[in-house]
């Protein structure tokens, strides 16, 4: 017990040292941060991969007649 006593009077003067009025993330931080943009660096990875699959082709009959979508999301008109 008496070892555990003496290491701390020798560690209270050098926490002592620091200034208590600034605050810093320290390593617990910076490895926190770390983890975090190694995350988003892999899920932009996994999304470019993604995207890249996707294949969009563009059918000519949704290119038809300007109101032939519209008509059909409406109904059945009124007159008919």
């Amino acid at each position: 017990m008496s070892s555990t006593a003496l290491a701390m009077t020798h560690l209270v003067p050098l926490a002592k040292e620091l200034d208590e009025n600034k605050v810093t993330p320290g390593v617990l931080g910076f490895v926190v941060f770390a983890v975090m943009a190694a995350g988003v660096w892999l899920l932009m990875k996994s999304m470019n991969r993604h995207m890249g699959r996707v294949n969009f082709d563009e059918s000519p009959a949704a290119t038809g007649t300007k109101g032939s979508a519209g008509a059909e999301a409406s109904g059945p008109t009124k007159g008919a």
